[in-house]
């Protein structure tokens, strides 16, 4: 007997796809891909950034040291693990200091490694003399959030530099792709979402295999119904939630594409058919923009020290000079 289709009656449009947590443009400048990863990419970075107190910061010594912790602290923000500390043997390091020129101010942040190399450097946004020397809390979160974004897009490049020269890194390979199916779904949907994931994942440069041994990412999926409004019509309704979880092979959370919508109730008890199709080719489409960006293989390497490299922009809600 010939399967009679559920015609399609869940339009998955990407307003109504979320994406969450690997799909924030962030850097993970102190991750790598693998055991190996360490031993592949030369100085790599370690699990955290020192942020000493500047001693030529043309600051007192409490609002040197009050600059220093509220990098650190935005730069937390950036899920850089940054911490207001001296340097530390092995650890990478930044390096703060100001400059005055024409009247301003000028922050200067360099990126040191454990060897006490420069690695890269940054400016920050110039502010008037005044405003530096008199600066108080709100102040000093102005310029350490204007600092934590230029340091972390410097950061992001050093990462993509590091992955550049390990053979075995994202940039050089597929990932590999484990999914573990889906629970929770009415009817046909846990067989049908699962089968349409693995199709669709297939025109995809990333593969999925049937074991998570070396596996690079976790995928797994959850399906949940809840009652939801009466219709326009009259007619009840359900609320339909699709989550797909990613995460990295330590189990740490690179982002989920969540599904959201309201369908006829009970119209997905039997048939999925072609939504499933067009929840799944969505779902495949947004599984690899998370790991793209959380792995960072599209970001581009940092220019090598000494050339030109135009800095990112600063954030509107940065300290300016006046008039």
């Amino acid at each position: 007997m010939k399967r009679r289709q559920q015609p399609l009656r869940l339009a998955f449009s990407c307003s109504a796809l979320l994406l969450l947590g690997g799909c924030l443009d962030v850097p993970h400048p102190f991750a790598h891909s693998g055991k190996n990863g360490p031993g592949l990419a030369a100085n790599a970075p370690p699990a955290r950034l020192d942020v000493p107190t500047p001693p030529n910061a043309l600051l007192s010594d409490a609002n040197a040291s009050l600059w220093a912790k509220d990098v650190a602290q935005a730069l937390l923000q950036q899920t850089i693990p940054a911490i207001a500390q001296p340097t530390r043997k092995g650890d990478w390091w930044l390096s703060m200091r100001a400059e005055l020129r024409n009247g301003l101010v000028v922050p200067i942040y360099t990126v040191m490694t454990p060897k006490n190399t420069v690695r890269a450097t940054q400016e920050g946004q110039p502010v008037p003399v005044e405003q530096w020397s008199a600066g108080d809390g709100p102040f000093f979160t102005l310029v350490a959030q204007d600092a934590a974004s230029r340091i972390a897009a410097v950061l992001t490049g050093i990462q993509a530099d590091d992955m550049d020269k390990d053979p075995h890194s994202l940039k050089h390979r597929a990932a590999r792709v484990y999914f573990t199916g889906v629970t929770g779904a009415p009817g046909d949907g846990n067989t049908s979402l699962a089968q349409a994931f693995a199709a669709s994942f297939r025109d995809s440069e990333d593969t999925i295999q049937n074991s998570a041994k070396n596996a690079d990412f976790i995928v797994s999926t959850t399906v949940k119904l809840t009652p939801g409004p009466a219709g326009t019509t009259g007619h009840p309704q359900e609320h339909i939630e699709i989550v797909w979880h990613v995460v990295d092979a330590n189990g740490k959370e690179a982002g989920a594409a969540t599904q959201l919508h309201d369908i006829d109730a009970h119209s997905l008890d039997q048939y999925w058919g072609d939504v499933a199709v067009a929840a799944a080719q969505e779902a495949a489409a947004a599984t690899k923009q998370i790991i793209d960006r959380y792995s960072g293989r599209d970001n581009a390497p940092l220019a090598a020290p000494g050339t030109s490299k135009p800095a990112p922009a600063a954030p509107a809600t940065t300290p300016a000079p006046a008039g």
